[in-house]
């Protein structure tokens, strides 16, 4: 699998904290893998508009939809609390 980040995605983590920055490198890595990895608890997050939700932190979650063979981020936001 591969990863394509749309404009928006790469702005937001352009204004993330490093740490998070780091953190969503480490998972990008293990998506290809493995969308199943525990440590992502990735989950269908909208089932009519196929957009999935993976965890890179605690506090910070990315979007993403599955193109063919490719991972869409589409967005990496602070998790609403």
């Amino acid at each position: 699998m591969r990863i394509r980040l749309t404009e928006r995605s790469r702005r937001q983590y352009a204004a993330a904290p490093f740490e998070v920055q780091r953190a969503f490198d480490s998972k990008l890595k293990l998506l290809t893998d493995n969308l199943r990895h525990p440590s992502l608890r990735a989950k269908k997050y909208d089932e009519a508009s196929d957009i999935w939700q993976a965890r890179i932190t605690r506090g910070w979650r990315c979007y993403f939809r599955i193109e063919a063979d490719t991972y869409v981020m589409l967005s990496l936001i602070p998790h609403p609390k």
